[in-house]
């Protein structure tokens, strides 16, 4: 199978329409956003014009209203400006709504154009970060400055949480060819991917996507048809009463209906707050989850991902968009009770609670289709984020994957994470016959970057997304790394026992499943050197005969000495860097063999710490 790439093509798509186009994802960008900023400033003209109209007819209104104070007949033609006020107010506000639904489309294209440009800065999805995480840390795959950052382009807690579950798992290969084709598929769908990222109000905090999916799946708090007649019978004769006082002519019957209701109401506010709590404060992310699922519904998909994804929400009479919709109006309608001008009125009118048992009925209906609808709009975003990755780079190549392994072999070989001129693309190899790479190089030479460009690529291949290579063929592997581990002040953990603990867990990962793809900054650097060979010796010869497959970058050219007694199974491979003039200059190549030069002396030397030959040579 040849490597399967995104190409732009000679045709983008823009909904139903075709555009016949050889602009680069930047140049498309760069258009887009100038069209959009030019109607925006229109627009903005229009609300300033709007908003200056609204104040003149209040104005007017209000000083003829005092002109004609004292003549009723006269006044009764106030009704014509104030209709006019309210048919202002009512186009400035759709006007004001289409404004911010613009400005999210505007931010779609920056941020678009901040990641070619390798600034990006947005959602850092911290909050999945597990610290014994095989890879996650040592990967950047979370965190500030990480992969998720700069994948990210959803906008619903389940959308973020989807990508990083891909992020942090394997995924198997019948999925991942599934994911590659749907990615194929949604990359050039460049105005359908703006109306994801634009629809919806922005959401702050979100909502936990597993607590919606529970409420939905759990048994409604108000089960008793007493509760729900009681209410709805209290608040008639609450209103009955307020009718009834001009006509008997004493507030008494109001007063003691009110006592009675706001007794009523204070015996069940426990299990109203209980049933309203969830839905409440899932309000803004519950309209912004509907027109997600709007777009998947009317979208025409061709991949079997994206028809499966439909089929979720398309699966009952009533479109799952219009279902969160409706359950949406009765989550904004619950969250208002908070509001101190009709909080009063709660308490003897029980409008939130009829709002609840609304809410209620809706979960009896659609509860249990909550998780998987959930579920395909989360989806849909993680294809989305992968989709504009695909488009923004379409020299990037899809990973094949080989049924024999473990394999890992990858032409033209760059981290995702740099921009294109600051990279420098190396050819990698491994598999059952040299299983393990010894990297040495001196500082700065790109040793580390190195190995994370592998570790990277390979999260990538494995969660459905093209990776930074010419081509790239691997078998399923598991990733594990340690790079940057860390000491624990508070846990009385030094740096040398967390790396070990660290290793213990790859080696113990690499007796499961697939290949272990092992990544190994330093390995053992906090101990002596003969402790550190020994050591490392026996870690590499137990996970080679495990089957496993890796790097461990060195600068104590000692470890150069395992490829001797390991069968052909281990190599040595190294970076250099050459002095031109009083600078060191780092070519980023990697070459075969040992390293043979060394620059500590010549970086502390560069940075004012004068080491004299003499000095060097004495402590040599």
């Amino acid at each position: 199978m040849g490597a399967r790439r995104v190409s732009l093509g000679a045709a983008m798509e823009r909904g139903t329409e075709t555009t016949g186009s050889d602009a680069s994802a930047g140049e498309l960008y760069t258009a887009e956003l100038r069209k959009l900023e030019a109607v925006q400033a229109r627009a903005q003209r229009r609300g300033r014009l709007l908003g200056i109209a609204k104040l003149a007819v209040a104005a007017g209104t209000l000083l003829v209203a005092a002109l004609l104070i004292h003549d009723n007949l006269r006044l009764a033609w106030l009704v014509l400006p104030c209709a006019l006020f309210l048919a202002l107010a009512v186009g400035h506000e759709k006007l004001l709504g289409t404004i911010r639904m613009r400005e999210r489309a505007v931010r779609f294209y920056r941020r678009g154009l901040e990641r070619l440009g390798g600034r990006w800065a947005g959602e850092r999805g911290e909050r999945f970060l597990d610290a014994a995480h095989p890879y996650a840390r040592d990967l950047d795959v979370l965190g500030e400055h990480s992969l998720f950052e700069y994948l990210n382009t959803g906008r619903t807690r389940a959308g973020e949480k989807r990508l990083a579950q891909w992020l942090l798992e394997a995924a198997p290969v019948v999925e991942v060819n599934a994911r590659q084709d749907a990615v194929r598929e949604i990359a050039p769908k460049l105005e359908f991917r703006e109306q994801l990222a634009s629809c919806g109000e922005d959401v702050r905090g979100g909502v936990d996507a597993e607590k919606l999916a529970a409420w939905g799946e759990a048994a409604p708090v108000f089960t008793s048809t007493e509760t729900r007649v009681a209410t709805t019978g209290l608040a008639l004769l609450w209103l009955a009463s307020v009718a009834a006082w001009p006509v008997l002519g004493t507030w008494l019957p109001l007063v003691l209906v009110s006592l009675a209701n706001v007794a009523y109401a204070h015996r069940m506010y426990l299990r109203l707050e209980q049933a309203a709590e969830t839905i409440e404060k899932a309000a803004a992310e519950l309209r912004l989850l509907g027109e997600v699922l709007v777009l998947l519904e009317r979208e025409e998909f061709a991949s079997a991902k994206l028809k499966d994804l439909q089929a979720k929400v398309q699966g009952s009479r009533v479109p799952a968009s219009r279902s969160i919709r409706r359950l949406a109006g009765f989550a904004e309608t619950i969250a208002a009770r908070h509001n101190r001008m009709v909080q009063p009125f709660d308490y003897v009118l029980f409008w939130s609670a009829q709002f609840v048992f609304a809410a209620e009925r809706w979960q009896r209906r659609h509860g249990a289709a909550i998780r998987a609808w959930l579920e395909a709009a989360g989806e849909l975003e993680a294809l989305a984020s992968l989709g504009a990755f695909a488009f923004e780079h379409p020299e990037y190549a899809f990973p094949e994957f080989a049924e024999d392994g473990p394999l890992f072999a990858a032409e033209g070989l760059g981290h995702p994470l740099l921009p294109p001129g600051k990279s420098v693309d190396n050819d990698v190899r491994l598999d059952g016959a040299r299983q393990l790479m010894i990297l040495s190089g001196p500082n700065m030479a790109g040793k580390s970057t190195f190995i994370r460009s592998i570790g990277v690529n390979a999260v990538l291949a494995q969660c459905g997304a093209p990776v930074r290579a010419k081509r790239l063929v691997m078998s399923p592997l598991q990733v594990a790394a340690s790079i940057c581990i860390l000491d624990s002040l508070s846990g009385g953990v030094s740096r040398f026992y967390a790396e070990i603990q660290r290793v213990k867990a790859i080696v113990d990962l690499a007796q499961s499943g697939a290949p272990v793809l092992f990544l190994l900054d330093e390995l053992l650097s906090g101990t002596n050197s003969h402790d550190r060979l020994v050591g490392t010796r026996f870690v590499l010869e137990t996970l080679v005969k495990r089957r496993g497959i890796g790097v461990v970058s060195t600068h104590d050219l000692a470890l150069a000495s395992i490829p001797e007694s390991m069968s052909g199974h281990a190599f040595n491979a190294h970076f250099a860097d050459r002095v031109e003039g009083d600078a060191l200059v780092f070519d980023y190549t990697i070459k075969p063999g040992v390293v043979e030069t060394s620059n500590a002396l010549k970086l502390m030397r560069a940075i004012g710490i004068g080491v004299s030959d003499a000095q060097a040579e004495s402590d040599g």
